[in-house]
């Protein structure tokens, strides 16, 4: 399939050279860490290098709680740190809402951005809250301002829970009580993540590995190939704006809509809406003509619910579906907006001229 063009990194990213050697290099001899003996100590040691390893590159001082992605890290926080009652933004990833589906929920503009007056307004009265806000949306690509968000948290005397599963090793880390990552989408392998804690006494621990906060074997293999993937060179994505630019461009000329467009953005992220053509259909053809894209999060495009997030943005249901996700990663490149743009124009104009 390598003469196929791939553009959802924001479900994951294909698994770097040097992540894959990490994972390879790990596997011909490991044993598990928690074990007493020279293999398990040896294990170990490799394990707490990565840890170290990881924090400093992502230019985090707290602590690394391997977990089995950002989902893991993200219930983790929310169902055991030592807070109040939760607060959540209306457009928090899947496995933010179902950790906390009595949660209070921060209403969100129709331009993409958080109502930080509701904020206010659920922080008023629930002092001591942990309130969960992304640091990117993975659908729309809008960039919250989490440094304000945290002092208004911070003098409400609540915690931050920020989720940069689409921001870590592109964007700095915010200032947040916890973070959650994930390997797969910087370029490491599946099935392994962590929970950055600044203190881990704000976590009640339930025993077993990683400092009492998760059971299981520690695995070692993903856990090299995920720290070799946040050392990875990643200055592709000072060049990703000038491709996201282009795909604007083009979409606004051949009639379509860029969806929270006007909002700081990241890079690697856009929504676009062909107007009259559902996104299952657009999927379809783009997927026959060899484009991978999505509509809406990857952990719940498979059922064509329509997205929360665009709900969330006050759009219309039908509208709402007929908004797909394009997202970029190391590999893309200046032709493959070209294709997906020859490809939009004229699946738009076939759809009109039926």
């Amino acid at each position: 399939m390598a003469d196929r063009i791939y553009l959802d990194h924001a479900a994951t990213t294909p698994v770097l050279p040097e992540a894959a050697a990490a994972i390879a290099r790990a596997c011909e001899s490991w044993a598990n860490p928690s074990s007493a003996h020279a293999e398990g100590r040896a294990a170990r040691a490799e394990m707490e290098s990565a840890r170290r390893r990881i924090a400093a590159a992502l230019g985090w001082s707290g602590t690394p709680i391997f977990t089995s992605g950002a989902t893991e890290a993200i219930e983790i926080a929310m169902r055991r740190a030592k807070a109040g009652a939760r607060i959540v933004s209306a457009i928090e990833h899947p496995a933010v809402l179902r950790s906390a589906p009595e949660a209070r929920q921060i209403a969100v503009r129709p331009d993409g951005t958080l109502d930080l007056a509701d904020l206010d307004a659920a922080l008023e009265g629930a002092e001591g809250s942990l309130v969960a806000v992304q640091s990117v949306n993975n659908e729309t690509g809008v960039i919250h301002p989490i440094a304000e968000i945290a002092a208004r948290v911070k003098a409400a005397g609540g915690l931050l829970l920020a989720d940069c599963a689409q921001s870590a090793a592109k964007l700095p880390l915010p200032e947040a009580d916890f973070i959650a990552v994930a390997a797969h989408k910087l370029g490491g392998p599946p099935g392994i993540g962590a929970l950055l804690a600044r203190d881990e006494a704000r976590l009640e621990a339930v025993g077993g590995q990683e400092g009492g906060h998760r059971p299981g074997t520690a695995a070692l293999p993903m856990i090299m190939g995920f720290a070799a993937a946040v050392e990875a060179d990643h200055r592709w994505y000072d060049g990703a704006g000038r491709l996201r630019d282009k795909l604007d461009r083009g979409i606004a000329e051949a009639g379509g809509e860029i969806v929270a467009g006007a909002a700081p953005r990241i890079a690697t992220i856009a929504s676009y809406r062909m107007p009259g053509v559902p996104a299952a259909a657009q999927m379809m053809q783009f997927d026959l003509a060899g484009i991978a894209v999505s509509a809406g999060s990857a952990c719940s495009s498979g059922s064509l619910k329509t997205s929360h997030v665009m709900t969330a943005l006050d759009m219309d249901e039908a509208v709402a579906r007929e908004v797909i996700r394009v997202s970029f990663g190391p590999q893309t490149r200046e032709s493959d907006i070209d294709a997906l743009l020859r490809e939009w124009r004229g699946l738009f104009a076939r759809r009109r001229a039926a």
